[in-house]
């Protein structure tokens, strides 16, 4: 095999294919890119099994073949060199021989036959969805997908359908749970799926590109398939029932504040530097027209801040992980109103964007 093409295309098809790639990985192939010739196209594949991702770009074909290389390290060659265009050849024993002007590379590659086949979308539906507003519940959700693998349901974002086109998107470790919900329907997915953390970080990547502002996708029993410019991914879904959500989300939670995104995140990450390192613990009061928030280290001191709220009903004390609370309200805007409602200090929290019921949170509280 022996293609021409020029760098900076080339380098693009290369970001997309090289980021699903394990560094440690049982399967020495895995650490590979793929490099084919399709027709008068060359393609690139990466895959670790569970993600992969094929980017095709138009280049010169001197002769049709395969080969697969070190996915990383040819990354960072095609990146330093400065030429318009590369050249890259197979030699014996599967090497590669990557030329740009004066620079000649020489790597050791892998069989490509032993490299796994991109799995074909076969009778997946492709249906239009909106980029940005995908990208926008990724966003807003992906912060509480658990990363225990014991519980391998949690691992990923349930996406369902709901109807009138609207889909849910929804996240929980156990200590909290993200809900976001817009009309992007219909995708296809009534039953629901669970999509894991690294497809959904994948995917997001993929939807931050700029060729175009809609992505295709489409499911079968156990995949989702999404494809955008000249990229496709493909990503196995996980295979279990997610939880009853709907049961977590308490409903009569009387107790409410009202609070300006930037008072209270500032204030809660000024006060939980103080905070303990591991449990990051903070001591909120709610109570008139104040909300307060305290943190105690036996090791390092105490922290105390009082902002601006409006608040109707009883005092109340609650315990919480400031991560948690902070990665919500980072994901809302400055000058938003955020919503709390409580029921007790042992009762979760929801935690809303003031006039938005498709954007929802829901956290637990914690001993101090």
């Amino acid at each position: 095999m022996q293609i021409r093409a020029k760098r900076e295309e080339f380098l693009d098809a290369l970001y997309w294919s090289q980021s699903t790639v394990e560094r440690r990985n049982t399967m020495p192939i895995l650490a590979n890119v793929l490099v084919e010739t399709q027709g008068n196209r060359i393609r690139l594949t990466g895959t670790d099994l569970e993600v992969s991702v094929r980017a095709s770009l138009n280049g010169e074909i001197l002769t049709s073949g395969s080969v697969t290389v070190d996915a990383r390290k040819l990354y960072e060659i095609v990146r330093e060199l400065s030429e318009e265009f590369i050249d890259l050849k197979r030699l014996d024993n599967d090497r590669v021989e990557i030329q740009s002007g004066k620079s000649v590379f020489k790597m050791v590659g892998l069989d490509a036959r032993e490299f796994p086949a991109f799995v074909s979308s076969g009778e997946a539906e492709r249906k239009e969805c909106p980029a940005p507003a995908l990208k926008e519940m990724i966003d807003k959700t992906i912060f509480s997908v658990s990363t225990d693998e014991t519980r391998s349901n949690l691992n990923g974002a349930l996406l369902h359908e709901m109807d009138d086109n609207r889909v849910r998107m929804v996240t929980t470790d156990g200590h909290r749970l993200s809900l976001v919900q817009r009309e992007i329907g219909p995708l296809g997915v009534a039953k629901g799926v669970i999509i894991p953390r690294k497809g959904l970080a994948e995917l997001r990547r993929l939807l931050e590109d700029p060729a175009g502002d809609t992505v295709s996708l489409g499911f079968t029993d156990n995949m989702v398939f999404a494809w955008k410019g000249d990229v496709e991914m493909s990503i196995r879904l996980i295979d279990g029932e997610f939880p009853d959500y709907d049961k977590v989300i308490p409903a009569d939670n009387k107790n409410r504040a009202d609070v300006v995104q930037s008072t209270l995140f500032r204030a809660l990450r000024r006060v939980s530097l103080l905070s303990s390192d591991r449990f990051r613990g903070v001591r909120v009061e709610f109570s008139g027209g104040t909300i307060g928030i305290s943190a105690n280290n036996p090791d390092l001191g105490e922290a105390a801040e009082e902002v601006d709220a409006e608040y109707q009903g009883n005092r109340i004390v609650i315990g919480y992980n400031a991560q948690y609370l902070l990665e919500i309200l980072n994901v809302m805007e400055q000058d938003d109103h955020v919503e709390m409602g409580l029921m007790d200090d042992e009762s979760p929290t929801v935690v809303r964007r003031g006039g938005d019921d498709s954007l929802l949170y829901v956290v637990m509280p914690m001993r101090i």
